[in-house]
């Protein structure tokens, strides 16, 4: 019974480990999405900004120091 009793303890000690371990990966995950759409969402604006520059008809001229 004593052996029961230890492996138990062992299996609860485990299973807290790994549900505190589940806890904080999930909390790693979730602020590596907020990060990810916060990029995908610059990504996009720099793209509008650059896409709007290039429409703005501006010829490609060297500088004025050429």
């Amino acid at each position: 019974m004593r052996d029961t009793e230890a492996r138990l303890t062992e299996l609860e000690i485990r299973y807290t480990h790994q549900a505190r371990l589940l806890d904080e990966l999930d909390g790693v995950v979730v602020e590596q999405r907020r990060v990810i759409e916060r990029l995908v969402s610059e990504v996009a604006r720099l793209r509008a900004r650059l896409d709007a520059e290039a429409d703005d008809g501006a010829p490609d001229e060297p500088p004025p120091h050429y």
